[in-house]
């Protein structure tokens, strides 16, 4: 990588800068530039629907100051930093997604009749100055040009201001008796200001801390419904999710023939989220043969053999930080063998009897339940249990849920798991309402020296996910579109 060095770039790295600083150098990269065109800003389709979300937060929190940073660059090796992705309560607030300009900050200002909104950020410099071509953290030469204040208010919608100015004293000029809430986790240091400016420590039993604590929530509980244009979103993802899917299986030989070819479904799948989005919703579980009982192996790094299943857990993100989540388990072959078949049938199965009963009014618990009942009743069939199926069902025995311990469904939205602030009972017991996305993904998963179950199961681990959302008397799948029954999915393998 190249490198410079500036004193005002907070990771400055002076012991080896080679920058110019002569004058003659310094006049002469300020010069010589041409005027760029003016391309005329639109606003974004997204606008509409968040200045509904805003206001929504702002009748919830009526008096108080909120404060939403958008999160800094996190360092990942001196210099470099990791993928930048803004943090989620900023991005559903003001729409802004993959081109965020990091260290952005939301402020809601209270007034008589609710709040003036302002999006502060670090905006454009001119070429005349150093930040122009020697601060890599910011400069135009490093990280690419930055959008103007009026463009970014056009698109989103938001008024917005100079980032250094707040920064540097506008935070100070503020009211510091108003109370003030801040979205905690998203940017430490500003949250450390914070906390000074109003007299408190980060103690996370302060007061200031626990209404901190129910801005989150309230943030997370207000994603639980989607609006028009996320579901348009999330349904997009999803059809690029099959894109990726479509890519592994036309990919097939090369990665039955590579000593790592759990890397080549990884890489395949990632190409199309980077082609078609912004990038992967979360890393890729590429779980072949016996990795497959392994719930988060994302490791993807063994082989990929004839004869084995192989657990693809993957979805695409778009560029507005929208992702799908969906799991398919594929025969390497194109056939499962019976006893493979037998467990598949089993779990699409559970996910069928989920699906069925989603309707707005259900607890969400009883989701998982449903699948959980199909599950006990099937080892318990197959003679894996030491008890009746009901009986395993019991709260106090569960011992069914030995081959499955995982949840059967969580919210989707921006985050794959989303939502994850929200009270356990606007969540797990919470009230399923039209407009929820969530996932169904039950799964079997019988570990290579699992001594409970025949031989012939040991190592198959199997997993159906899909994306739904709720609907006025039911559900859809927003994945209706990938295969899942057995025949379709040995049809689907076998089209390569």
């Amino acid at each position: 990588m190249a490198e410079t060095e500036k004193t005002e770039a907070p990771r400055a790295t002076g012991n080896r800068s080679t920058t110019p600083t002569s004058a003659a150098f310094v006049e002469y990269i300020a010069s010589g530039w041409a005027d760029r065109p003016a391309v005329a800003p639109t606003p974004r389709d997204v606008a509409p629907y968040t200045a509904r979300r805003r206001a929504a937060l702002s009748a919830l929190h009526p008096g108080r100051r909120l404060v939403i940073p958008a999160s800094p660059a996190r360092v990942r090796s001196n210099d470099t930093d990791y993928a930048y992705r803004a943090h989620t309560a900023f991005a559903y607030l003001t729409g802004w997604g993959s081109d965020t300009v990091p260290g952005s900050i939301l402020v809601f200002e209270p007034t008589a009749s609710g709040h003036d909104v302002t999006l502060y950020f670090r905006e454009a410099a001119g070429r005349d100055s150093d930040e122009f071509y020697a601060n890599p953290e910011i400069g135009e030469f490093w990280v690419g040009p930055r959008p103007t204040l009026g463009d970014v208010s056009v698109e989103l919608g938001i008024p917005t201001s100079g980032l250094r100015g707040f920064i540097s004293e506008g935070i100070e000029d503020l009211d510091w008796s108003v109370p003030t809430l801040i979205v905690r986790d998203a940017d430490p240091a500003l949250t450390a200001r914070v906390d000074a400016l109003r007299g408190e420590t980060a103690d996370p039993a302060s007061a200031a801390d626990a209404s901190d604590a129910d801005l989150a929530r309230d943030i997370s509980e207000l994603r639980l419904v989607k609006d028009e244009w996320e579901l348009a979103e999330l349904q997009r993802a999803v059809e690029l999710t099959k894109k990726g899917f479509d890519d592994v299986i036309a990919d097939l030989p090369e990665i039955i023939d590579h000593p790592r070819g759990e890397r080549v479904v990884d890489g395949t799948f990632g190409r199309r989220a980077r082609i078609e989005g912004n990038a992967v919703g979360y890393d890729t579980i590429a779980a072949s043969g016996p990795h497959a009982c392994i719930l988060h192996w994302t490791r993807n790094d063994g082989p990929v053999a004839p004869g084995d299943l192989i657990l693809i857990d993957a979805g695409i993100e778009l560029d507005s930080y929208y992702t799908a989540d969906i799991t398919r388990t594929l025969p390497v072959s194109g056939r499962f063998t019976e006893v493979q078949r037998k467990v598949y049938q089993a779990v699409l199965d559970a996910a069928d009897a989920a699906f069925a009963i989603v309707k707005p009014g259900i607890i969400f618990r009883e989701v998982h339940a449903e699948a959980m009942r199909v599950i006990a009743e099937r080892t318990a069939e197959w003679g894996f249990l030491p008890v009746s199926a009901e009986e395993s069902l019991q709260p106090d025995k569960q011992y069914h849920r030995r081959y499955m311990v995982h949840g059967t469904s969580h919210h989707l939205g921006i985050d794959v798991h989303d939502c994850a602030q929200a009270r356990r009972d606007f969540y797990i017991d919470g009230v399923v309402r039209e407009g929820m996305v969530f996932t169904i993904e039950p799964g079997l998963y019988f570990q290579p020296d699992d001594l409970t179950v025949p031989e012939e199961f040991r190592g198959i681990g199997v997993r159906i996910e899909d994306d739904i959302v709720v609907t006025a008397d039911g559900a859809v799948r927003l994945s209706a579109g990938i295969p899942r029954t057995v025949a379709d999915v040995e049809a689907w393998v076998s089209s390569r």
